[in-house]
Formats: C-alpha cells, sequence, structure tokens
C-alpha cells in the first residue's frame, strides 16, 4: 500500500492541484469533455464495449474517468460487470474526491455510488469491478496478472511527471495489454510516442481537445 496520500491545493473555480507535480488533476477548461473525447472515443469507447471488457489506467487521481467510462458502459445498455484497474502512486483522500467530483453534476449517479463504498483498493459495485493498485506503476504494474483492451494513460504532465511515462513502464504497458487492444493519452510529447511505439504499439496523433493540438491513440497489433 502507499505510504502518502494526494497533497492538494484548489484553484478559485474548485479545481484541485497536485502540490507535488505542480499540475492539475484535470482539463481547466472542461475535464469531463477531454475524458470523453481523449480516453473514450481515443479508444473507440462505447462502441467497443462487450461483456467482460477491462480497461487499465495510469493514474486514478479523482476518478473521473473511471466514473465516465462506468456511466457509458450503463447507458449502452451493458448490464455485466465492466473491470477498471487504475495504477496509482499518491491516492486521492475520498472527501477530496468528493469535492472535486461535485463539480461533475451530470456523474452524480455515479459517484454517489462509488463514494458511498470507496474505502480504497478493491470495489464491487455491481456493474463495475474497480481495483486502484496503490504504489509506484514502475513496479506494481509487472507483478499485476491481468490484461486490458483498453489504456487510460494519465498521468501528469509528461514535463512534470517523467517517471510514469518512461519507455521501460510503456513496455510494461503493451505487456499487459491483449491483442487489438488500445491505448490513448492527452499528450503527444514525441519520447512517449516512440516508447509506445518501441513497445510494439501502432501509433497514431489525434487532434486535442479544447486548448491541447494533438493526442495520441495506440493499437496493440
Amino acid at each position: 500500500m502507499a505510504d502518502q496520500r494526494a497533497e492538494l491545493t484548489w484553484t478559485e473555480d474548485q479545481i484541485p492541484v497536485s502540490d507535488r507535480f505542480d499540475d492539475p488533476y484535470y482539463s481547466l477548461q472542461n475535464g469531463l469533455e477531454e475524458t470523453r473525447h481523449v480516453f473514450l472515443a481515443g479508444n473507440e469507447l462505447p462502441a467497443r464495449f462487450a461483456p467482460g471488457f477491462h480497461i487499465a489506467e495510469l493514474g486514478f487521481g479523482t476518478g473521473l474517468n473511471m466514473l465516465t467510462v462506468w456511466s457509458d458502459w450503463e447507458n449502452s445498455g451493458q448490464t455485466t460487470p465492466l473491470s477498471f484497474t487504475s495504477f496509482e502512486a499518491y491516492p486521492m483522500a475520498p472527501a477530496d474526491m468528493s469535492r472535486a467530483l461535485a463539480a461533475f453534476s451530470e456523474l452524480a449517479p455515479w459517484s454517489d455510488r462509488f463514494l458511498a463504498q470507496w474505502e480504497g483498493g478493491t470495489c464491487d459495485l455491481g456493474t463495475l469491478r474497480l481495483e486502484v493498485v496503490e504504489g509506484d506503476a514502475r513496479q506494481t504494474l509487472q507483478e499485476w496478472e491481468g490484461a486490458a483492451d483498453a489504456w487510460f494513460l494519465d498521468g501528469f504532465s509528461p514535463a512534470k511527471n517523467p517517471e510514469l511515462w518512461g519507455a521501460d513502464l510503456m513496455q510494461q504497458v503493451a505487456d499487459h495489454t491483449a491483442t487489438g487492444g488500445t491505448a490513448a493519452t492527452y499528450t503527444a510529447a514525441g519520447f512517449v510516442r516512440r516508447g509506445l511505439e518501441d513497445a510494439g504499439f501502432t501509433v497514431t496523433r489525434a487532434p486535442g481537445c479544447g486548448r491541447k493540438r494533438h493526442m495520441t491513440r495506440a493499437v496493440k497489433s
């Protein structure tokens, strides 16, 4: 288990910023829109949803990505559990999660159910089987025995949190991706794209969300 919690500063419009990485947890413009554009559309979701689908993520943060995809999972008519595994070095306190997620009122039916049960670790919410693996992903991912159909690569900015974007970790992502699986991230940093390519992904640059010109999509062939 991680021995450190996320340390936050809140902006005037109630967006949490990591003190450790000096980076906001989600877009200052529209965090929900960015999640849908980058991580859902970037992984061709919800079109690829199917029973047994498994999503993995680097950087759980506030849980916004998980809640967004879980709401789409239910709204698309899926009734079996979605598996969601996230790797997080500095977990956020539930009270801070609640404060951050209050900004996304349309997700309240899902965030309320999640926060009512969340104590860290694993959580069975019927149509969602959540596991948050605490600790440094460079160690914890190589010990994970799962394989994801889609990856959300959502660490803090590569310029501020380079250890979550290194070539070795991108190789671990590839090694824990099903054949035909995908990955998406908001960053188009060259070293991240090269790391994904070297790990065995076919990488494309796509239009970013809002003020971000480009993002990255990857498919494991």
